[in-house]
């Protein structure tokens, strides 16, 4: 007969992560990346049981099985930064992990979407495309179960811009944007999953083209001479060539990467579209993207303040669509959308 799993005191739960059968047998056999502590009943407390650089014997393995199924095996939170990069890589265990706290998965999260949006934007290929979708339904899975839980992604947003940080701070507040629009449809269950696995696919890939544009170019601190400039303007139907390699041509991506960039006036590109001819999927995307890259740090200057730009994209009612964004502006200043920058490790 299993033994009932432990009930953890409050005050152990803030110090130590209690390991459950799926994360230990996501660690390394004998060798799991940090160190390992067992609970004693009778004493109360715990006490080490493996140290990173140790080797565990076949019958210290086999233990440790019946500890972790009993609820006595533990890790510190004082690790988290390993914990965070080892479950980075199997994005899948936040949702098996009943013990992380809200702001531990947003980290997580944060950190293994980006890592991913770096793999793929250097090697734009199917087979990486498909590692990096099933972590984003890893995000959509989590917001599913509560569509207010992106309010502690928003506060994660990265400070310094680089293509996969811009990428992924869009994706996020693109989604945010999306779901506080459209809050009410979800708390119906009005809205079907694949629309919002769709729409988060778009906005993570929607400057897949930049991939494409030489780095010099993308990073340049000074301004571009008219050349670079024509080439910076080819990324959209660069990302429309990408998603037909790697099989993601469906309507919600295709919008976002061909129309990002597209303005209300028709003073956009590639296609100078205008008001009534850009979707709902590209105007909001256009506006997440613009978003993203104002409140950011790059080689030329300093990022703006989150609601300093909402308030200056909000005035921009000739290129943006205002109805969105004013309530874009709304739920930043209310805090509604928390959105904060800062350094992720």
């Amino acid at each position: 007969m299993t033994k009932k799993l432990l009930d953890v005191p409050d005050s152990l739960n803030e110090e130590y992560y209690q390991i459950n059968l799926d994360i230990r047998n996501s660690f390394s056999k004998y060798r799991p990346p940090l160190n390992i502590y067992r609970f004693h009943e009778a004493i109360g407390r715990l006490e080490p049981y493996y140290r990173v650089g140790e080797r565990l014997s076949n019958e210290q393995v086999e233990a440790l099985e019946r500890l972790v199924q009993e609820g006595f095996a533990f890790v510190s939170r004082s690790d988290h930064p390993i914990y965070v990069k080892h479950i980075s890589h199997q994005l899948d265990l936040v949702l098996i992990d009943k013990n992380l706290k809200p702001s531990e998965i947003c980290d997580i999260l944060m950190q293994a979407l980006t890592m991913r949006m770096e793999h793929f934007q250097e090697q734009p290929v199917k087979a990486v495309y498909e590692r990096m979708r099933e972590d984003i339904f890893v995000l959509t899975e989590y917001l599913v179960g509560d569509i207010y839980r992106i309010k502690g992604l928003v506060k994660r947003l990265h400070k310094k811009h680089t293509l996969a940080n811009h990428s992924v701070n869009s994706g996020i507040v693109g989604l945010g944007l999306f779901l506080s629009m459209q809050s009410e449809d979800f708390t119906k269950a009005d809205i079907p999953r694949k629309s919002l696995d769709n729409m988060a696919l778009a906005l993570f890939l929607h400057d897949v083209g930049m991939a494409k544009i030489p780095a010099f170019i993308r990073d340049k601190a000074n301004n571009l001479t008219p050349e670079e400039q024509s080439k910076l303007m080819q990324h959209p139907k660069l990302g429309y060539e990408v998603l037909t390699k790697i099989d993601a041509k469906f309507s919600e991506a295709e919008k976002a990467v061909l129309e990002h960039h597209e303005r209300m006036n028709g003073s956009g590109y590639p296609n100078k579209l205008k008001e009534n001819e850009i979707s709902y999927v590209g105007k909001l995307t256009g506006i997440a993207d613009s978003y993203c890259a104002m409140i950011t740090d790059k080689p030329y200057g300093e990022g703006m303040d989150p609601e300093t730009a909402v308030r200056e994209l909000a005035r921009d009612e000739k290129r943006y669509d205002a109805k969105i964004t004013k309530f874009f502006q709304s739920e930043v200043l209310t805090k509604k959308l928390p959105i904060a920058v800062r350094e992720i490790g």
